[in-house]
């Protein structure tokens, strides 16, 4: 990771409050034992190199996978249509219309994942004896 800040006893989550799944989302990780920072998106403007790396960690192929364009306010201001922009356009859609982020983006140490579902953060709090990591 590079502009990310990350530390294995933290947690930080990007979300909005003005979702459920982000509320929702936002209290499962704060059930968590480790200190949690989250990042309401609706309320603090995220750089668009730190959207640039998340939509790299979690290998989506491209900031435009972040954006709900099912989200009301994205259809309101930019129709329904499909859209070809470039990576800059998607930021500044981000950016102006945090409100579109289409998931959770929860940070673990040097691991990014999507949460989809509030339950989704459940399964990597508990520990995983199947498939742990070499620490090689």
């Amino acid at each position: 990771m590079g502009i990310i800040a990350t530390n294995e006893n933290e947690i930080k989550i990007y979300y909005s409050s003005e979702t459920s799944i982000g509320k929702q989302a936002y209290a499962y990780v704060s059930a968590s034992e480790k200190k949690v920072l989250g990042i309401d998106v609706s309320k603090t403007k995220v750089p668009g190199s730190h959207w640039v790396e998340i939509a790299d960690g979690l290998n989506i192929g491209g900031i435009q996978k972040l954006i709900n364009r099912e989200h009301p306010d994205f259809i309101k201001e930019y129709g329904d249509k499909k859209m070809d922009l470039d990576q800059h356009d998607w930021l500044r859609i981000l950016e102006k219309h945090p409100e579109t982020l289409a998931f959770p983006v929860v940070i673990m140490g040097k691991r990014m994942l999507m949460i989809k579902s509030p339950s989704d953060f459940v399964k990597y709090m508990e520990p995983d004896t199947t498939n742990q990591e070499n620490p090689d």
